[in-house]
C-alpha cells in the first residue's frame, strides 16, 4: 500500500507541535482515484461530523495498514504513539461557502474530548492533481481554551445570523487570521502527499475558489483520512528534524 521511497519531512507549527509531510507516500496512488470513482455513488454526507461534503468509510484493513505506518515511521514525531482505535474514509469536499453551517465557518479539531492518558492524530492523503483546490490550514487560538470551547459550542448551538453577529464571522471557508485565531500555516496539496497531524490542533481545508469542487472523484477535492486514538507520549515530540520546504 505504501510507497518504501516516500521522503518524510517536518514542518513546525508553533510549540512543540509540528506537520509530518510524506511525498510519494502510497505506492499506487492512481488506483485509489480509480477506487473511488467506481465507487462514486456509494460516497454521503456523514450525519455525525461537520465535514463540508461526502465520504466513503474504507474497511478495518485499510485503518490497520495505516495504523501500523503511523506507530512505525509518524509516532515519533506528535504527542500520540500506540493506536488505540482508528478508521479511515476517503472524502470529498463539496459544499459551496453559501451552504455551510456555522461549525463549517471556523476551523476546527478532531474529537474535542478524550481522556488526558489519550490523544487523537489524523492524517491526509491528497488524491488531486489541481492544486488550486486546496491543501490544509493550521490555527492557533487568539483567547483561553474555555472562551475557545465556547465559541465552537455556539457554532452548533446559535444560528447563522446569531453566530455572525456575536463573533464576526461570516459564511465561507476560514482561510486567514481572525480575531480568535492567528493562521499559523497552510501545507500546500501535491498529489500523494500524505500528511499527519495531533487532531487537537485547529486546522481547517484551504479551500479560496469552491467552484472547483466536484462530486466526481476524478476531478474534485479527493483525500484518504485516517483518525488514531493513541496514547499519550510523556514528554515532548523531536524537533530535532530538517524542517521540509514545500514548493
Amino acid at each position: 500500500m505504501f510507497n518504501s521511497k516516500a521522503k518524510l519531512s517536518l514542518h513546525p507549527l508553533f510549540g512543540p507541535h509540528q506537520v509530518v509531510v510524506l511525498d510519494d507516500a502510497l505506492a499506487e496512488p492512481e488506483r485509489w482515484v480509480e477506487r473511488a470513482s467506481q465507487q462514486a455513488h456509494a460516497f454521503a454526507a456523514a450525519p455525525h461530523n461537520a465535514y463540508p461534503g461526502i465520504e466513503l468509510r474504507m474497511p478495518a484493513r485499510i485503518a490497520e495498514r495505516l495504523n501500523t505506518l503511523y506507530e512505525t515511521a509518524i509516532a515519533p514525531y506528535l504527542a500520540g504513539d500506540r493506536v488505540l482505535q482508528s478508521h479511515a474514509r476517503l472524502a470529498l469536499v463539496t459544499k459551496r461557502s453559501s451552504e455551510l453551517s456555522p461549525p463549517q465557518w471556523i476551523c476546527h479539531r478532531d474529537r474535542l474530548f478524550v481522556p488526558a492518558e489519550h490523544c487523537v492524530a489524523a492524517s491526509v492523503t491528497y488524491l488531486f492533481h489541481n492544486t488550486a483546490l486546496g491543501g490544509t490550514s493550521f490555527f492557533k487560538p487568539n483567547v483561553d481554551a474555555q472562551t475557545v470551547n465556547q465559541l465552537v459550542h455556539d457554532s452548533g448551538a446559535l444560528g447563522a445570523i446569531e453566530f455572525a453577529a456575536r463573533y464576526g464571522f461570516e459564511p465561507g471557508y476560514m482561510n486567514l487570521s481572525s480575531a480568535w485565531f492567528t493562521h499559523v500555516c497552510t501545507i500546500p496539496p501535491r498529489f500523494n502527499r500524505m500528511i499527519f497531524y495531533d487532531g487537537a490542533i485547529f486546522h481547517s481545508s484551504h479551500i479560496l475558489n469552491d467552484d472547483l469542487l466536484s462530486t466526481d472523484p476524478s476531478h474534485g477535492r479527493l483525500t484518504l483520512n485516517g483518525f488514531f486514538t493513541c496514547t499519550r507520549r510523556s514528554g515532548q515530540p523531536p524537533s530535532e528534524a530538517p524542517h521540509c520546504r514545500h514548493p
